[in-house]
Protein backbone atom coordinates (compact mmCIF):
# COMPACT_ATOMS: atom_id res chain seq x y z
CA UNK A 1 0.00 0.00 0.00
CA UNK A 2 1.24 3.66 -0.95
CA UNK A 3 1.33 6.49 1.33
CA UNK A 4 -2.15 8.11 0.19
CA UNK A 5 -3.83 4.36 0.59
CA UNK A 6 -2.34 4.51 4.48
CA UNK A 7 -3.55 8.03 4.76
CA UNK A 8 -7.30 7.27 3.60
CA UNK A 9 -7.22 3.95 5.86
CA UNK A 10 -6.63 5.97 9.48
CA UNK A 11 -9.23 8.37 8.35
CA UNK A 12 -11.24 5.66 7.62
CA UNK A 13 -10.40 3.99 11.11
CA UNK A 14 -10.55 7.44 12.83
CA UNK A 15 -14.39 7.91 11.68
CA UNK A 16 -15.37 4.36 12.27
CA UNK A 17 -13.89 4.78 15.92
CA UNK A 18 -15.86 7.86 16.22
CA UNK A 19 -19.00 6.45 15.08
CA UNK A 20 -18.41 3.29 17.15
CA UNK A 21 -17.96 5.27 20.37
CA UNK A 22 -21.29 7.37 19.39
CA UNK A 23 -22.96 3.83 18.61
CA UNK A 24 -21.63 2.94 22.19
CA UNK A 25 -22.55 6.28 24.39
CA UNK A 26 -26.27 5.92 22.86
CA UNK A 27 -27.70 2.97 21.16
CA UNK A 28 -26.33 0.24 23.83
CA UNK A 29 -26.00 2.16 26.98
CA UNK A 30 -29.31 0.91 27.89
CA UNK A 31 -29.21 -2.15 26.13
CA UNK A 32 -25.97 -4.29 27.49
CA UNK A 33 -24.23 -4.55 31.04
CA UNK A 34 -22.40 -1.69 32.55
CA UNK A 35 -19.30 -4.60 32.15
CA UNK A 36 -19.89 -5.11 28.77
CA UNK A 37 -19.94 -1.65 28.01
CA UNK A 38 -16.96 -0.71 29.60
CA UNK A 39 -15.74 -4.07 27.53
CA UNK A 40 -17.07 -2.16 23.99
CA UNK A 41 -15.54 1.35 25.29
CA UNK A 42 -11.82 -0.12 26.35
CA UNK A 43 -11.97 -1.62 22.38
CA UNK A 44 -13.02 1.89 20.85
CA UNK A 45 -10.10 3.57 22.97
CA UNK A 46 -7.40 1.24 21.68
CA UNK A 47 -8.87 0.79 18.24
CA UNK A 48 -8.72 5.10 18.22
CA UNK A 49 -5.16 5.12 20.01
CA UNK A 50 -3.75 2.46 17.42
CA UNK A 51 -5.63 4.54 14.29
CA UNK A 52 -4.02 7.44 15.33
CA UNK A 53 -0.61 5.68 15.27
CA UNK A 54 -1.06 4.23 11.35
CA UNK A 55 -2.24 8.16 10.72
CA UNK A 56 1.44 9.06 12.43
CA UNK A 57 3.24 6.02 10.35
CA UNK A 58 1.43 7.02 7.13
CA UNK A 59 2.42 10.62 7.74
CA UNK A 60 6.16 9.89 7.29
CA UNK A 61 7.21 8.85 4.17
CA UNK A 62 10.22 7.83 5.39
CA UNK A 63 8.06 5.34 8.20
CA UNK A 64 6.02 3.91 5.84
CA UNK A 65 8.36 2.95 3.41
CA UNK A 66 10.36 1.02 6.44
CA UNK A 67 7.85 0.19 9.41
CA UNK A 68 6.10 -2.87 7.42
CA UNK A 69 6.01 -5.42 10.42
CA UNK A 70 5.04 -2.92 12.64
CA UNK A 71 2.07 -1.49 10.55
CA UNK A 72 1.24 -4.92 9.86
CA UNK A 73 1.11 -6.36 13.72
CA UNK A 74 -0.53 -2.82 14.91
CA UNK A 75 -3.41 -3.36 12.20
CA UNK A 76 -3.86 -6.47 13.52
CA UNK A 77 -4.10 -5.95 16.76
CA UNK A 78 -6.45 -3.62 15.90
CA UNK A 79 -8.99 -6.72 14.55
CA UNK A 80 -8.30 -8.87 17.73
CA UNK A 81 -8.05 -7.06 20.06
CA UNK A 82 -10.52 -4.39 19.64
CA UNK A 83 -13.14 -5.97 16.82
CA UNK A 84 -13.38 -9.05 19.55
CA UNK A 85 -13.73 -6.66 22.80
CA UNK A 86 -16.57 -5.04 20.83
CA UNK A 87 -17.80 -8.43 19.27
CA UNK A 88 -17.66 -10.02 23.19
CA UNK A 89 -19.56 -6.58 23.87
CA UNK A 90 -22.36 -7.05 21.68
CA UNK A 91 -22.60 -10.83 22.15
CA UNK A 92 -21.24 -12.23 25.18
CA UNK A 93 -20.02 -15.08 23.26
CA UNK A 94 -16.69 -16.20 25.15
CA UNK A 95 -14.75 -17.28 22.11
CA UNK A 96 -14.54 -13.50 21.01
CA UNK A 97 -13.03 -12.68 24.70
CA UNK A 98 -10.64 -15.20 23.91
CA UNK A 99 -8.93 -13.98 21.05
CA UNK A 100 -8.71 -10.82 22.39
CA UNK A 101 -4.64 -11.31 23.89
CA UNK A 102 -4.22 -12.43 20.33
CA UNK A 103 -4.73 -8.67 19.24
CA UNK A 104 -3.07 -7.42 22.48
CA UNK A 105 0.23 -9.42 21.80
CA UNK A 106 -0.05 -8.15 18.20
CA UNK A 107 -0.28 -4.49 19.51
CA UNK A 108 3.00 -5.41 21.85
CA UNK A 109 4.73 -7.05 18.68
CA UNK A 110 4.26 -4.59 16.33
CA UNK A 111 5.30 -1.28 18.59
CA UNK A 112 8.80 -3.71 19.77
CA UNK A 113 8.48 -4.20 15.21
CA UNK A 114 8.54 -0.19 15.13
CA UNK A 115 11.50 -0.22 17.58
CA UNK A 116 13.46 -2.56 15.56
CA UNK A 117 12.40 -1.30 12.24
CA UNK A 118 13.27 2.09 12.92
CA UNK A 119 16.99 1.10 13.86
CA UNK A 120 17.05 0.38 10.66
CA UNK A 121 16.41 3.94 8.66
CA UNK A 122 18.91 5.39 7.60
Amino acid sequence: MNQKRYLQLSFFLLALSVALGAMGAHALEKSISPKALATFHTGIRYFTYHSLAILLIASSKNLLLNLKWAKRLIFLGMIFFSGNCILYALTEVKTFAMLVPIGGFSFIFGWIAAIIEIKEIK
